[in-house]
């Protein structure tokens, strides 16, 4: 019995426990992250992309603010639970977002955010959350704006069956 405990506690001496490195935009993006918060939903000119990793549990909320006449994101703001990796990606997204059109952010690959930050092949679904946002946010905001057109389409007719 003292000899088995004496060889387990030599095995786990001889075991070096590495420390995982991030890359260093990974630290300043998690440190200094960009655009934390959050617009009103309700917004007719905010789109909101909520999206979440079952497996590990993180979950990032993208919003962007667009120029209804120019159709440019003038604004971006996030909002993460999850890892470091997460909060850099989403940090990184809004970043890349502002200042363009709808459709030059839908062709943002999370293969991009992840060589950006020298994500390792593990942390891989956190650039994945960030595209699948910055779309779902893009979406909501043309489903919103559908919706007030045909809602602003739809009132002369409503006034005139008043009158």
């Amino acid at each position: 019995m003292l000899r088995q405990l004496a060889s387990k506690r030599l095995i786990t001496q001889r075991i070096q426990i590495l420390p995982r490195f991030y890359h260093e935009k990974v630290i300043d993006h998690f440190n200094n992250p960009r655009n934390v918060g959050s617009f009103d939903k309700n917004d007719p000119a905010v789109g909101t992309g909520l999206v979440g990793a079952p497996a590990c549990g993180d979950v990032m909320k993208l919003q962007i603010k667009v120029d209804d006449t120019t159709g440019e994101i003038i604004d971006a703001r996030f909002k993460t639970f999850g890892c470091g990796s997460a909060i850099a990606s989403s940090s990184v997204a809004t970043e890349w977002v502002k200042g363009k059109q709808m459709e030059e952010v839908m062709t943002i690959k999370n293969t991009e955010i992840a060589k950006h930050l020298s994500l390792p092949p593990v942390k891989l679904h956190c650039s994945m959350l960030a595209e699948d946002a910055i779309k779902a946010a893009v979406k909501d905001y043309k489903t919103k704006r559908a919706k007030s057109n045909v809602d602003s389409e739809a009132e002369p007719a409503v006034q005139a069956a008043k009158a």
